[in-house]
């Protein structure tokens, strides 16, 4: 009697996807290369498993020179879109580390491919992820990927310090005045005449403002050919490397390479850095022309000149009639006025046009004839700006925007007129919105 036949058993298909990585690109140019060898031992694997229906799908799925340490690799993308297609049914790579070094982006992995119901095999560690035994060897093998990559960054982070407190060079752009040689800094001569010249300016002007002025108009400029502004300006006469030290997490250490800043000049430099941009500001207002010159008036329309004295060490300053000056005490009687009081009276004054709509208007109308793309609330923006800025400028810098924007000043027994230039509150609203006007610090 013959048996019956049995039943053949159905063997679902399970699609299966290679995934390969590799950290760095050093060797991809090679014929046969590390990812390669990954695919090849995958494509074995999946040979093997064969009788289980396991068949390998066509697209490749690479990430070469990139890191495990983050998700956004294109081809693990393409990966994780054919997955959440329904296209992908096994994922099979060479070692775990291979798809993520982070066990927080693998549970991420991880629930992209429970959701769609994909298992997850590695070659060389044997397991599943759809057993429980299968995640907890898992967790295990990725925390001691993920810890070996720390000690690694951990390792490479000590020998930097180690080398920067060696005085060593770890590479970057180097310092204005500097290039690198050999992995070390060796003095540019042309750029460091340059920075000589800086520390020597500003030890003279005293501001950043003025000095970056001065450095447009040598045309010097940074070695990508950038202008040098006042925040470049004061990086440079911080930083340390121009008096021949490295610095690493604010200590500084003795360096390899030479110093283009002697001491004393740096000493010199940094003693007027430590006092507020407010004090060198008034410490340098002696030496500035008298914001009035030239623009006050008396009662009988005469000039008022600037004058001065000193008692001890300290600084009066006054305008005087021409009148009183030709003719003496008496003969006007508005004769002398405190330099001091009658500049801050002006100021007041403009400071407060520039809140005035009906001044902004006109002065949107005057800079409008030579600039049609200046709006009105461009021009109101702008002069506002000037009002909580004014304090901080340079007294040179003061004068001159008086100038710009005062055609004449008359004082009397009644107090001051101020007659403003129309075109220069224009030019200045201009000159604020492309600006030009920067704080003294």
């Amino acid at each position: 009697m013959t048996k019956p036949l049995e039943k053949s058993k159905v063997v679902r298909k399970l699609r299966c996807a290679v995934y390969t990585r590799k950290s760095s690109e050093e060797g991809l140019e090679q014929e046969f290369n590390s990812l390669h060898a990954q695919r090849e031992a995958c494509e074995a694997f999946i040979a093997s498993q064969r009788s289980e229906g396991w068949v390998l799908v066509r697209d490749q799925y690479e990430d070469g020179g990139i890191s495990g340490g983050t998700l956004e690799r294109p081809g693990l993308k393409r990966l994780l879109e054919d997955i959440e297609d329904g296209l992908v049914d096994v994922v099979v790579v060479y070692k775990i580390d291979r798809l993520s070094r982070s066990l927080a982006d693998f549970a991420k992995l991880v629930e992209v491919f429970d959701r769609n119901g994909v298992t997850f095999v590695s070659v060389t560690q044997s397991f599943n992820t759809t057993t429980s035994m299968g995640r907890l060897t898992l967790n295990i093998l990725l925390s001691f990927a993920q810890f070996e990559r720390e000690v690694t960054a951990e390792r490479i982070r000590d020998k930097v310090a180690a080398s920067r407190r060696k005085g060593m060079w770890m590479g970057g752009v180097p310092p204005y005045g500097y290039r690198a040689l050999n992995r070390k800094l060796v003095i540019d001569e042309e750029t460091a005449e340059h920075v000589r010249w800086i520390f020597e300016r500003f030890l003279r002007v005293g501001s950043g403002t003025e000095l970056a002025r001065e450095v447009a108009k040598r045309g010097i400029r940074t070695p990508r050919g950038n202008r040098i502004d006042k925040k470049y300006i004061y990086r440079m006469l911080s930083n340390r490397a121009y008096i021949g030290e490295a610095v690493h997490k604010g200590q500084s250490y003795p360096g390899e390479h030479d110093a283009i800043i002697d001491r004393a000049t740096w000493d010199r430099v940094h003693a007027i850095l430590q006092e507020s941009p407010r004090k060198r500001a008034a410490r340098t207002r002696a030496e500035t022309p008298a914001l009035l010159k030239g623009l006050l008036f008396g009662p009988d329309g005469a000039a008022f000149s600037p004058t001065h004295t000193r008692k001890g060490d300290k600084l009066y300053r006054y305008y005087v009639s021409q009148t009183v000056l030709k003719h003496g005490a008496g003969s006007c009687p508005v004769g002398r006025v405190p330099g001091g009081e009658i500049e801050a009276a002006v100021i007041d004054q403009l400071r407060a046009v520039f809140r005035q709509p009906e001044i902004v208007a006109g002065t949107w109308k005057a800079a409008r004839v030579h600039a049609g793309d200046i709006t009105e609330a461009d021009a109101r923006a702008a002069l506002q700006q000037l009002d909580p800025l004014w304090d901080e400028l340079f007294p040179a810098e003061q004068a001159r925007i008086v100038t710009l924007l005062v055609e004449r000043v008359d004082i009397g027994m009644d107090g001051l007129n101020v007659r403003l230039r129309v075109d220069g509150l224009g030019s200045l609203a201009r000159e604020m919105l492309a600006g030009g006007i920067e704080a003294a610090a």
